[in-house]
């Protein structure tokens, strides 16, 4: 049986692995020792684009006139915008509940609703279009 001492999270295991052989038609062989893998450690890092605040979604190019777009298929649970309204970059304008999970759709600048493309309760696509700025 050979020996190794593993460290895991900071935690030192130790782990028994006992070499077996193989019996076929009467011949036994043993399996001859598996070249030692070399082992790197790598630091992680978290990615700087995963925060955990929520991110606008990128506004869509149109025949002139730029909107927000559904980033993921789900159902409208709330809008929070009026045509005519101005709002500012990451103002929170829908709530979108996808898989379960409520997901705040924001501005991705400033300036003037001009048009709502969706209600509350509504189901929408990937990319359907939610709102128009003017």
């Amino acid at each position: 049986m050979k020996k190794f001492l593993i460290t895991f999270k900071g935690q030192q295991y130790e782990l028994g692995v006992e070499e077996i052989s193989n019996t076929t038609t009467g011949v036994t062989t043993t399996a001859s020792p598996a070249p030692k893998p070399a082992v790197s450690v790598t630091s992680v890092r978290p990615d700087s684009s995963l925060e955990s605040s929520p991110k606008p979604v990128a506004a869509i190019k149109g025949s002139g006139a730029q909107g927000v777009s559904a980033p993921m298929p789900g159902k409208i649970l709330a809008v929070h915008i009026k045509a005519g309204e101005k709002v500012k970059r990451g103002d929170v304008l829908f709530i979108l509940e996808a898989m379960k999970m409520q997901n705040e759709i924001m501005a991705p600048h400033d300036g003037s609703i001009a048009n709502i493309s969706v209600s509350v309760g509504q189901s929408v696509a990937t990319g359907d279009q939610l709102a128009t700025f003017g």
